[in-house]
């Protein structure tokens, strides 16, 4: 049977799950959270003999868009994402890559910014576009219905959620949006959280201590 096929590959020192998405019919591809690693990245895209249609930021920190600039130099996509809330964040890429000893990324400019209830595409297959704030302002997620998959980069994790101690970071703000928009969707939702291992959105409502 065709599907979505997923690739998630832990990627910088902070092991950052970035997503491989692709069609197996059309093979056009997308990557969320290119933090690092740019050249891994790129040998398995070739290996894979995809084509990336464009890198999905799910918010700005720098293990998630710390290696967009080395990407799109050396295959030049489209940057998609996050919420314009972010935009401090990837302005200051410059500086918080050289404080964490990561390889120092200039200030990243996305190609357009997403708001809440937009749909993205890979091959034949969409994702809605929902903003999830709390961890970071700008930080949004991307939802397939027809595949059950969640893309939630640091909001919701294996039985915890995203930390709300950054600039900018509201935890009253990251509960109430992800019981309105995350806890609703459908239960065998798998989820592919920003770090660690897989979820579901029934697990979290059932095990997770924090909702």
């Amino acid at each position: 049977i065709m599907a979505l096929q997923v690739e998630i590959m832990a990627v910088t020192p902070f092991r950052q799950n970035c997503v491989l998405l692709w069609d197996d019919e059309t093979h056009e591809a997308v990557l969320t959270d290119v933090g690092g690693d740019v050249p891994f990245l790129l040998q398995q895209v070739a290996e894979k003999k995809l084509t990336v249609k464009e890198i999905w930021l799910t918010h700005g920190h720098l293990d998630h868009a710390g290696g967009v600039d080395e990407f799109v130099k050396k295959c030049p996509v489209p940057v998609i994402g996050p919420h314009k809330e972010d935009e401090f964040l990837l302005q200051a890429l410059p500086q918080t890559t050289a404080q964490f000893g990561f390889p120092v990324s200039p200030v990243v400019v996305p190609t357009r910014w997403l708001n809440e209830g937009e749909t993205l595409t890979v091959g034949r297959y969409e994702f809605k576009v929902l903003h999830i704030p709390g961890h970071t302002p700008g930080h949004v997620v991307f939802y397939c219905a027809s595949e059950n998959l969640l893309i939630a980069g640091d909001v919701l994790f294996y039985e915890t959620i995203g930390r709300t101690d950054f600039p900018r970071g509201n935890h009253e703000d990251l509960i109430n949006h992800i019981h309105s928009k995350l806890l609703v969707l459908t239960p065998e939702t798998q989820v592919i959280p920003g770090h660690g291992r897989l979820t579901t959105i029934s697990h979290e409502k059932q095990h997770n201590p924090f909702l």
